[in-house]
């Protein structure tokens, strides 16, 4: 039997891996997000998985975007990193796990959600950021295997926020049937509010954006009954992003103890978060931050 141990929610703004991959995190300008990090970073270092899944959505550069999965997951070996029109991020390729791949496959379908399956997937900075995020400097490779679910933000009808709600479940539920004795780690990343385009380009919430990250943490229910189009009005048309959060907070514990949080506007044009949670039960969760 295996157990979700932390969740992690993270911004995957590509502008964040560009400063990381530039050392400029101590620069004016990236200094106040990247400080939030710290203490999330600092916790995660100390407590490693055997393996993370990683949910997130790709930007038409590992997927073409005549064929958009609504749900789809990595069942390979290795994943490389694409390259987005300017070369690729100058980090490590992601080893899979394609044992617990098949595994959480088979148990998800088996729970009513029929997922594409790939075998071979390069992975964009939606998927190597929140990595960065998480461990600025992994040398030759990761800290753990990587296993990618992706979903549709891109393409109408995107799913509702119910249903990543609810596939988040299921996942805490194939996660928890899996005999590997796995420790997991769960991100769920993109957002904050945020829109590239149209008449509100640049759009930024931040009420909106503070209400999620206390709702993620103590009413997930609340952040599943909205719809898209609360999520677009709300959040900026990119801002529906947010969905996968709750992926994220489906694979948790009703009770969870949040480690920490992070909240900075903007980076780039996008409002970025972080929400760190221990999954582990009261005896054995820490006791400090």
């Amino acid at each position: 039997m295996s157990e979700v141990v932390w969740g992690l929610g993270t911004s995957h703004v590509p502008s964040i891996g560009a400063a990381i991959d530039r050392g400029l995190d101590a620069d004016p300008r990236w200094e106040p997000l990247f400080e939030g990090y710290r203490p999330a970073r600092q916790w995660l270092a100390e407590r490693t998985p055997d393996v993370a899944i990683l949910v997130y959505n790709d930007h038409a550069n590992g997927v073409d975007l005549d064929i958009v999965p609504t749900f789809a997951i990595g069942a390979a070996e290795r994943y490389q990193v694409a390259d987005e029109g300017f070369g690729r991020r100058p980090v490590p390729d992601i080893e899979g796990d394609p044992d617990l791949s098949f595994h959480l496959l088979q148990s998800l379908v088996d729970d009513g959600f029929d997922m594409t399956v790939f075998s071979e997937l390069d992975v964009d900075h939606g998927f190597t950021v929140p990595l960065s995020v998480w461990t600025p400097e992994p040398g030759e490779s990761w800290p753990c295997r990587v296993i990618p679910i992706l979903v549709n933000v891109i393409r109408y009808p995107q799913p509702t926020a119910a249903r990543c709600y609810a596939l988040g479940k299921a996942l805490g539920r194939a996660i928890a049937s899996y005999d590997g004795a796995k420790t997991v780690g769960v991100l769920g990343t993109g957002g904050m509010s945020h829109q590239l385009a149209g008449a509100r380009a640049g759009f930024v919430n931040p009420a909106f954006d503070r209400m999620f990250l206390d709702a993620i943490e103590n009413d997930p229910e609340k952040l599943a009954a909205l719809s898209r189009e609360d999520y677009i009005r709300e959040a900026g048309s990119e801002g529906i992003e947010l969905i996968m959060w709750l992926i994220m907070r489906g694979a948790l514990n009703e009770r969870i103890r949040k480690v920490h949080s992070a909240y900075h506007v903007p980076a780039s044009n996008t409002a970025a978060g972080l929400a760190l949670f221990d999954n582990r039960p009261a005896d054995r969760a820490d006791q400090t931050s």
